[in-house]
């Protein structure tokens, strides 16, 4: 028997119609279940917004035809929706890729490349201009690579050795070569994507 039928099965049973005063661990349970539904249902919002809008609830193309006006400031001079965005400024701003920023292009030198250990990533220059990058992880057992000259990558834990053009095996153990990365270079700084 579980407390609650107990003390249920007690009152009911002592002769009269007294009932327990306190409240039983599943009402508890429930009412503070639904106090928090409550709160969550509160905060959100009845309104259709597009999925590109902008803060304002505005698509780029400008409100849908037939849509409802959105509301208008206030008599007290405030207004309930946020200020529309100002698309002046959004059109002049250039679409950065996505992705971590390693360092400054100029930080790799033609026939040369730099480790970047945080991000496991090796970016070489094998001409100029011509950026390649590689996972800095070696394939024979995981250590990082460490260093870049003479035309290749070279691994500290066993000696095996990567060319700087394609990543593929010079001098082993390493059983395969190194898996290629994706980067590209904008404002000077290189950038994996």
């Amino acid at each position: 028997m579980t407390p609650e039928s107990t003390r249920d099965s007690e009152s009911s049973t002592g002769g009269g119609a007294r009932q327990d005063p306190r409240p039983t661990r599943r009402g508890v349970l429930l009412g503070v279940g639904l106090a928090g539904l409550g709160g969550v249902l509160s905060g959100c919002s009845t309104a259709a917004v597009p999925y590109d809008a902008n803060e304002a609830g505005v698509p780029p193309n400008g409100p849908a035809p037939g849509a409802l006006p959105r509301p208008g400031p206030s008599p007290g001079g405030m207004s309930s929706s946020p200020a529309p965005a100002r698309t002046g400024q959004l059109a002049r701003k250039k679409a950065r890729p996505k992705g971590a920023v390693l360092g400054a292009a100029s930080d790799i030198p033609v026939g040369g490349g730099a480790v970047y250990a945080a991000a496991k990533v090796v970016v070489t220059q094998p001409a100029s201009g011509q950026y390649k990058a590689f996972s800095a992880v070696c394939t024979h057992v995981g250590c990082i690579v460490n260093k870049v000259a003479n035309g290749t990558i070279g691994c500290p834990c066993h000696g095996s050795e990567f060319t700087i053009a394609s990543g593929a095996v010079v001098t082993g153990p390493a059983p395969a070569p190194l898996p290629a990365r994706q980067v590209t270079i904008v404002g000077g700084q290189v950038i994996l994507l």
